[in-house]
């Protein structure tokens, strides 16, 4: 009887955990057009990964991942300092693009709901989020290059290795 019980509980705390993260996905934010999670999503700001590919595939790391193997890399305290403050700058500019996206999202939401609205609003609005993806872009390469600058060739040499073991 206690093995049923303990696993009936089981059952509705993981329905309910499921639950939760469907309606996170799908329940609207405080700007209908996002959802939850989109929008906790921008509020931290973009993922990294895709828009390095450019760069990490072409082995200029990311700065988190080079703090990373610090260690291992034998980092002097100076590139330490150096690529924590690249880590910091991209960090922020993630966070300042996404915020931007929310703040452009509302905009477009309320012109439509009101219905104060011309193709002019629509095109300069709708067209920010090509700048904003941009600039983050930028920001994201732009970190990469001054991290693979800040380390010694025999380091990033050394990052490649320990990256791909893992």
């Amino acid at each position: 009887m206690y093995k049923l019980l303990l696993a009936i509980i089981s059952l509705f705390t993981f329905t309910g955990t499921v639950k939760a993260q469907i309606d996170s996905a799908t329940a609207p934010s405080s700007i209908k057009t996002l959802t939850l999670k989109q929008y906790a999503d921008y509020q931290k700001g973009p993922a990294l990964t895709d828009m390095a590919l450019p760069a990490t595939l072409n082995h200029y790391p990311m700065p988190t991942d080079a703090l990373f193997y610090q260690k291992e890399l034998k980092l002097t305290k100076e590139q330490v300092k150096k690529i924590k403050a690249i880590s910091d700058y991209l960090q922020l500019k993630k966070t300042e693009i996404g915020q931007s996206v929310l703040r452009n999202e509302k905009k477009l939401d309320d012109m439509f709901r009101t219905q104060k609205l011309d193709e002019g609003s629509i095109t300069f609005y709708a067209n920010r989020y090509g700048l904003y993806e941009g600039e983050y872009r930028t920001s994201v390469l732009l970190a990469c290059y001054n991290t693979y600058n800040a380390l010694t060739p025999q380091q990033t040499t050394q990052f490649w290795k320990l990256k791909n073991h893992n």
